[in-house]
């Protein structure tokens, strides 16, 4: 095992396989190219515009704030993106980076399906053959998206190992990766993962926060003063809070914590974490005495992983930004209450950001700014819900 460079703090790293580093070498070295290149830049701009149709809107939601009776409330919509959800951005991104190294093949992991769906649509889009690792449990709770990633040509490799989720469809990913190294790109999924993938990822979804900040600006003349993003990996958070970290803004990631933290059943990774190293990075954990990884439950899949970005880790640590996390009931509530408000049905993993924000924002006055980022639709988890409802579709 090589240990090297790309750190956030003592966060970060490459913990990976010497049969790995060259591959590793290759990614770093294209991407410090590619992120300099104008006419890269340019294509990479122009299919965020024109094919995913960004900026996504930043709306006023009015009658939540009206409901909550206090802080003034801001959407970021990424779930107005095309295949709906933020996954797309990174997915794209990581695609054409592909197609410029002569990759043929991509490899991804997913757990709610949302990334697999976006990978294997920038796979049908760039030409490119697609594999997606998913986990059993989450193939049953995510049908309708591998239904998704088949009919746009990928090919759902199903994962029994394990706990049989989004941990488990990483580890064969990599593998894959590994196998075929020469003509693969593994299309990784959150800000998680050896260097450079923490950096590239968060890069690619920073869009996020870009253009939040200057929607709000436009629309309220200054800048929100908290943030709200709910964090698994936490792609979408660290787009979100990257492009506003010299900013006086507060900012909150949101984590699951299943059926309690007082529990075994949650995926609460800083909150009952301790530093370790998954998939090639060293970061929070949710590990046993004897560093095994822990089983881990969330209702939405999307939140259902052990480790989390090494950004995080340090942001943690560095204070900048504070970690909560709600509970798997408090997430179904919420997920109910933007529906009947404003008429927009959330991703299970976007309502777990939404209820810290039904607690927090009756706190404060009108004067107050909010911005949540909405990272998904929920379509995906209506199922889900009518299941736990008791209601057969």
């Amino acid at each position: 095992m090589m240990q090297v460079a790309g750190k956030f703090g003592i966060y970060g790293g490459q913990y990976v396989p010497e049969t790995l580093m060259g591959a590793l070498h290759e990614l770093e070295e294209s991407y410090n190219i590619l992120k300099e290149d104008v006419s890269f830049k340019k294509e990479y701009t122009d299919i965020l515009q024109n094919y995913v149709g960004r900026p996504t809107l930043l709306y006023k939601a009015e009658k939540l704030s009206k409901h909550l009776g206090g802080a003034t409330i801001l959407l970021k919509r990424e779930d107005l993106n095309h295949t709906g959800a933020h996954k797309i951005n990174n997915a794209l991104g990581q695609a054409l980076i592909a197609r410029r190294m002569g990759k043929k093949r991509v490899v991804a992991e997913t757990g709610a399906g949302q990334h697999g769906v976006a990978a294997a649509t920038a796979a049908a889009l760039l030409g490119l053959e697609c594999v997606v690792y998913m986990g059993e449990e989450d193939i049953k709770r995510q049908a309708l998206n591998v239904f998704r990633m088949k009919m746009l040509g990928a090919s759902v490799t199903p994962v029994t190992s394990g706990s049989r989720t989004l941990k488990d469809a990483t580890n064969e990913a990599i593998r894959d990766w590994v196998t075929n190294v020469r003509d693969t790109f593994y299309v990784l999924g959150s800000a998680t993962g050896p260097h450079p993938y923490p950096t590239m990822v968060r890069d690619l979804q920073s869009i996020i926060g870009l253009e939040a900040r200057k929607q709000a600006l436009e629309m309220t003349g200054r800048l929100p003063d908290i943030l709200i993003a709910c964090v698994g990996g936490g792609s979408n958070a660290i787009g979100l809070f990257h492009p506003f970290l010299e900013d006086d803004v507060h900012m909150i990631g949101v984590e699951a914590a299943g059926k309690g933290v007082e529990t075994s059943e949650h995926a609460a990774t800083m909150t009952k974490g301790t530093p370790g190293v998954l998939h090639g990075t060293l970061s929070y954990l949710l590990q046993d005495e004897n560093g095994q990884v822990a089983p881990v439950h969330s209702v939405s899949a999307g939140l259902d992983y052990p480790g989390v970005g090494p950004e995080h880790s340090f942001l943690k640590d560095s204070k900048r930004v504070e970690y909560v996390s709600v509970t798997d009931d408090e997430a179904l509530e919420a997920f109910g209450l933007l529906t009947r408000e404003e008429g927009i049905i959330p991703a299970l993993e976007s309502s777990h950001a939404l209820a810290h924000l039904a607690k927090i924002a009756p706190q404060y006055n009108s004067d107050t700014i909010i911005l949540l980022n909405l990272s998904g639709r929920g379509d995906k988890d209506v199922e889900t819900v009518a299941n736990l409802a008791g209601v057969k579709l």
